[in-house]
């Protein structure tokens, strides 16, 4: 993956809230995706009774579930120093990640209009406050309906490939970030209001709805190297087949089936499914960059999920 090295980066869709933290207990609710894989992990560790393949690591990530930010504030004055081209996007990752939200930002605007309302991600380190309640790395990346909010420690990225096993880089980045923001357009939209909270299993609506995610962003993926920024020219030079491929791979190490089997107690029970198979996240990945339209990713209107 690569950016146009001329292009501008505009840091005001992020809030660097890094360099605080401390006191408070809780979890992050409200999120999804992604976004709750650590406390999947965590969770099914607990329910299967640890042991077996993954405890270690499932261990680590439920660790770091402990004290809480207590409403870290953003100051987005080293990012507007480091991020300012595509260049600078090119050779650090925080910059990087500026940038796909950018041009994430910048295709719903244009495929939405009006409807689609610019929203922040917030970069945090160890824990924090939102209006879903705390949450800490451990929580992973994930998106709060309730302050309409991404939340990410880019520690994750490190703990994609550290921990589940993924081969990483810079596009697989921009996928988790695509997919959080895929929730912020199913919020917009009312999408989730289809979905009973709560709810688990392979052809649940909470299932549904992260797979949506998943073709929301590829349908992102596949229209990246067009998306014009201000300038009327695309952020993103090139986004290449290993790319696609490593975006898969990340897919397949995130879900349910995978994380149940390597992270959890080596039982897989599909009936505590939340975000589907890894399978099933690869295909609707892959329908949404296949065809790039959105018409294709209705999940809740298809009796084959894959």
């Amino acid at each position: 993956m690569r950016y146009r090295e001329s292009g501008r980066l505009d840091t005001s869709g992020v809030q660097d809230r890094r360099g605080g933290g401390g006191g408070g207990r809780g979890l992050a609710v409200g999120g999804g995706g992604l976004g709750l894989v650590g406390v999947l992990v965590l969770v099914l560790f607990q329910v299967l009774g640890g042991g077996g393949g993954g405890g270690d690591a499932a261990s680590a990530l439920g660790g770091q579930l402990g004290s809480l930010g207590q409403g870290q504030t953003a100051d987005n004055t080293q990012l507007d120093q480091q991020c300012q081209t595509g260049e600078d996007a090119n050779e650090s990752v925080d910059c990087a990640v500026v940038a796909d939200i950018e041009s994430i930002q910048d295709y719903w605007a244009g495929v939405l209009g009006d409807r689609y309302v610019p929203t922040d991600t917030v970069f945090f380190s160890g824990s924090v406050q939102t209006s879903c309640g705390g949450a800490t790395s451990g929580s992973g990346p994930f998106y709060c309906p309730a302050d309409q909010l991404v939340y990410i420690d880019l520690t994750f990225f490190e703990t994609l490939q550290e921990q589940f096993g993924a081969e990483g880089g810079l596009f697989v980045n921009a996928y988790v970030l695509a997919h959080e923001y895929g929730h912020h357009v199913q919020n917009l939209l009312g999408i989730n209001q289809q979905v009973t909270p709560g709810e688990t299993g392979p052809e649940s609506g909470t299932v549904r709805l992260e797979l949506q995610a998943d073709c929301f962003a590829g349908t992102w993926a596949d229209h990246a190297e067009t998306v014009p920024d201000e300038s009327g020219e695309p952020l993103i030079s090139e986004i290449n087949d290993d790319d696609i491929d490593r975006a898969l791979d990340a897919a397949g190490r995130i879900g349910d089936d995978f994380i149940q089997r390597e992270l959890g107690g080596g039982t897989v029970d599909q009936d505590t499914f939340t975000h589907g198979s890894s399978e099933q996240r690869r295909q609707w990945f892959s329908t949404g960059y296949r065809t790039g339209d959105l018409q294709q990713c209705d999940t809740f209107a298809t009796d084959d999920l894959g």
